[in-house]
């Protein structure tokens, strides 16, 4: 009898503590709950700030982290082991860096797309009209590194244009090219659309017809060593629903 009663105990403790973590990573109606950690791309910062804060209001008990940067660094932190749920990268090149190193849960799937634009001072003191401009005598650039999807995007699109251009500094992701122009410490940048409207008090985004050869797809996979399976899976899920899809058109975004 009181082996019996041990087993029964013991049983019972199991089954208690499954429920604990079930309810850790999803509430008894469903909902996420719990700590989500979400790698996104630099150019995701302001929307991925709001639609977190939506799938927290959708999913009580739940709450998100950001850790934003080039898509290279997010990847290459991935994959040495720092503790994410979900990584939105800003081009499907560095999600395959952390889907071939077999980091991800599952397959990726495309949730935007992005398009570049020349960023210029309020009132585009240098009347800059296109890629061309960029290589005149006098005018200072700045653009992403080459291995940063900005940086990728902006050398198809001025290789297409057929321009020489130097830039006076290399960023490691895009706040960090628009930041150069906001600061006066460059004439231009090339940046994405999304950042350069997130920024429309301090700068002006030039459109140029080259930005079509480069637009970059927006791809985003829960990962497979998530501390939070169950509020990954809810968050890249809730991404892609009509709510945090809004909140990417109204920034500039499109649809993929």
């Amino acid at each position: 009898m009181a082996t019996r009663t041990a087993m029964a105990v013991v049983m019972a403790l199991a089954v208690a503590g499954c429920g604990a973590g079930d309810d850790r990573a999803s509430g008894a109606d469903g909902r996420a709950t719990g700590a989500v950690t979400v790698f996104a791309a630099a150019s995701l910062t302001e929307s991925f700030r709001r639609i977190g804060k939506e799938f927290e209001a959708a999913n009580p008990g739940s709450t998100v982290t950001l850790n934003v940067a080039g898509s290279s660094a997010l990847a290459n932190q991935i994959n040495q082991g720092a503790p994410a749920d979900v990584f939105a990268s800003a081009a499907p090149a560095n999600m395959a860096t952390v889907t071939e190193a077999g980091s991800a849960d599952g397959t990726p799937t495309i949730f935007a797309r992005n398009q570049l634009v020349i960023a210029v001072p309020r009132g585009n003191p240098k009347g800059v009209t296109g890629l061309a401009d960029l290589s005149r005598p006098g005018v200072k650039v700045a653009l992403c590194a080459n291995q940063v999807p900005c940086g990728a995007a902006a050398r198809t699109a001025v290789d297409a244009a057929g321009v020489a251009l130097t830039p006076v500094t290399l960023e490691q992701d895009v706040k960090g090219a628009l930041a150069k122009v906001k600061l006066g410490e460059v004439d231009a940048a090339v940046v994405y659309r999304t950042d350069a409207r997130a920024a429309s008090a301090d700068v002006t985004g030039v459109e140029f017809p080259e930005s079509a050869r480069a637009v970059n797809d927006y791809p985003i996979v829960a990962l497979k060593d998530a501390p939070n399976p169950a509020g990954a899976r809810a968050f890249v899920a809730y991404v892609r629903s009509a709510p945090a899809q809004a909140v990417l058109a109204e920034a500039g975004f499109q649809a993929p």
